[in-house]
């Protein structure tokens, strides 16, 4: 894959760096991104360099038994090979042409067209690699970006008969002993596979059947030899701009390419989403039918709702389209920071609005994990923006996998700093995250940063669903949901890395942030307050209305029992806590005064006062522990 200099985000203007970045992001755009490093979620950036080195041996070697060993291979191979080059080497001369004659920028809308047209021609695997380029502002500018961003997976279907002898085979049983209707016309389709709606002879359901194109995947094989091929020509170049081989970035990208491939894997995934949010009356997650189901067949829950490439119909349909976008982003939030798994390719045509108000996924076939460790340093870096801790906010990116082990981050705190108080400087009417990847493109380009493919992903997801926010209200204002559910996360989570993260929050150079407490305390009202309101709670079972009910106010029962454990065991709390009572020489009562006001509503003083009582013999052990433990010590001393 090749592109015009002008074509690259945040490149200079000679043409030395021209160059540099064109072959940057030719070691991307030709060889794909990779986004989940295998079925079990373990990303093969955080695996050690002999792990990735076997890993693109076992991959390589895997790919090249596939092809080569088919009949006919080395012709077909040298065949597609020259279309590839041919055609892509017409559009280099195209680009290189205009960038000569000095109109490379005034022409750019019409090359970007002919870029999409030409990924579209050249088959699924660079229409797949077109798609990851159209989620990576910190690759290509944004001209090209967005063009890439409609690049659409549709293609003609193919036959019915072969896509229902496609089932029977994978089935075992004719069509019409399994449904009692199936439609004659495609729901669907895309490069990979097509979509049929179909009726279950035995039970009268409504279900989807997705159906996988035939011969796709020696396809899928062939380019992904090819691609490994070229990548070997680059992994020089790679190594010194990515700081990774290029052959093991093809890998990654092709591991994910074939999962796709892999209906079962799909099946899978989608059970995986539904155990996430079987308890949140807010999200629809299709059931999926794994006996109706194979590796190139899968058959699962019609999904009556409206598709959020039609706004128009859903305001028509009287959906509170605020209210379903705030359920929407608090799920893509859940997904990410809770279950550290999530949806990697939320595009509109994924995405439904119900009548009821809820939000429901489709097509997980792309989806991609986070490990507890990385859910943990992304919330660190929440907290060190915060805290206006630049350093540590860079030292957040090397431990993320953005900077190699060992590189000196000195150099770039400052141009953190700069993006970050640009943006969160302007508040959350103007605040966005296409403005901030934007940005963020110099940084990439003026040091050694590159981003791992989970949070390429990341970035994907959050602004293909901040895109579908501003398509269905303009002045919608992500942060504005996105804050008060991070608030309430960090005041009433249980888990213990969470609460010392909010103590790090609530402290800042020694001194107790009071005004940072009352202003958490309000967003995380307004997050309950929000979704307790929603519309889509409204037509639910009496068994989720007892869940909203709990729901109602901010439940810090827990929090509180812990600060008090905290307040007796820890002697650093401790000190902690007494000191921002008395800081600057006088007792903060109105401080406390202001928070318990803001609380008063929102918690039953007698009911957590008897909670914090029952808790105290298990306090009362822990305090003895402790209190031993410090004896024996100074004793060995």
């Amino acid at each position: 894959m090749l592109i015009p200099p002008a074509a690259l985000a945040g490149v200079g203007g000679d043409l030395v760096e021209e160059h540099m970045a064109w072959w940057k992001w030719a070691s991307w755009a030709a060889l794909g991104g990779g986004q989940r490093g295998g079925a079990h979620g373990c990303s093969l950036w955080s695996l050690e360099h002999g792990a990735l080195h076997s890993f693109c041996i076992r991959f390589g070697t895997m790919v090249s038994n596939r092809v080569l060993g088919s009949r006919g291979s080395v012709l077909s191979l040298a065949s597609r090979g020259v279309e590839i080059i041919w055609k892509l080497g017409l559009y280099w001369s195209a680009l290189m042409y205009d960038f000569l004659v000095g109109r490379d920028e005034e022409i750019v809308p019409f090359r970007a067209r002919q870029l999409r047209n030409l990924l579209c021609d050249l088959g699924p695997s660079f229409i797949k690699a077109g798609q990851v380029l159209a989620n990576r502002p910190d690759i290509i500018r944004e001209d090209y970006m967005n063009e890439l961003c409609i690049l659409q997976d549709d293609v003609p279907p193919f036959p019915n008969q072969v896509a229902f002898s496609i089932i029977e085979e994978e089935l075992g049983q004719p069509l019409e002993r399994l449904f009692s209707r199936i439609s004659s016309r495609t729901i669907a389709a895309a490069s990979l596979g097509q979509v049929y709606r179909a009726t279950l002879r035995e039970t009268g359901e409504d279900v989807a059947i997705k159906v996988q194109r035939p011969g796709i995947e020696p396809i899928i094989y062939r380019d992904l030899f090819l691609f490994r091929t070229l990548a070997s020509f680059l992994n020089g170049i790679s190594l010194q701009k990515l700081g990774c081989n290029a052959e093991l970035i093809v890998d990654e990208f092709g591991e994910k390419l074939l999962e796709e491939l892999d209906y079962t894997l799909e099946a899978t995934n989608i059970e995986d989403f539904l155990e996430n949010f079987k308890d949140d009356p807010t999200v629809k997650i299709p059931q999926v039918y794994k006996q109706y189901s194979g590796s190139r067949v899968l058959v699962m829950e019609w999904i009556d709702g409206i598709r959020c490439t039609d706004p128009q119909a859903i305001k028509e349909a009287g959906i509170d389209v605020e209210g379903f976008l705030t359920v929407g982003v608090s799920a893509a939030l859940r997904q990410l920071l809770e279950f550290g798994l999530f949806h990697g390719d939320p595009h509109p045509g994924n995405i439904f609005a119900m009548r009821d108000g809820r939000i429901a996924y489709v097509d997980f076939g792309n989806v991609a994990v986070l490990s507890q460790q990385n859910k943990q340093i992304l919330i660190d870096a929440v907290v060190h923006a915060v805290n206006e801790d630049y350093a540590e906010m860079a030292n957040d990116f090397t431990r993320l996998g953005f900077l190699a082990s060992g590189t000196d981050v000195s150099p770039i705190v400052p141009a953190l700093e700069a993006i970050w108080q640009n943006s969160a400087g302007k508040g959350l009417a103007d605040f966005n995250f296409r403005s901030v990847t934007g940005k963020f493109n110099q940084l990439v380009y003026n040091y050694p940063i590159r981003i791992p493919e989970r949070f390429s992903l990341v970035i994907r997801s959050l602004l293909t669903q901040e895109g579908i926010c501003f398509t269905l209200q303009p002045d919608f204002k992500f942060l504005e949901v996105a804050y008060p559910y991070v608030a309430k996360r960090l005041l009433t989570d249980p888990n213990p890395a969470l609460r010392e993260r909010l103590i790090q929050v609530l402290f800042k150079d020694g001194l107790f942030q009071w005004k940072r407490l009352e202003n958490l305390i309000v967003l995380a009202k307004e997050n309950v307050s929000k979704m307790s309101s929603n519309p889509a709670l409204k037509k639910n079972s009496s068994q989720i209305e007892r869940s909203r009910q709990m729901e109602k106010k901010l439940d810090l029962t827990d929090t509180i029992k812990d600060g008090a454990r905290l307040f007796l065991i820890d002697a650093g709390i401790r000190r902690q806590l007494i000191m921002a009572f008395t800081e600057d020489s006088k007792l903060h009562v109105e401080e406390l005064v202001d928070v318990y006001r803001l609380l008063e509503d929102q918690i039953d003083i007698p009911s957590v006062a008897l909670e914090v009582i029952q808790d105290l013999p298990s306090v009362a052990r822990d305090l003895m522990l402790s209190w031993s433990d410090s004896i024996l010590s100074d004793r060995q001393y």
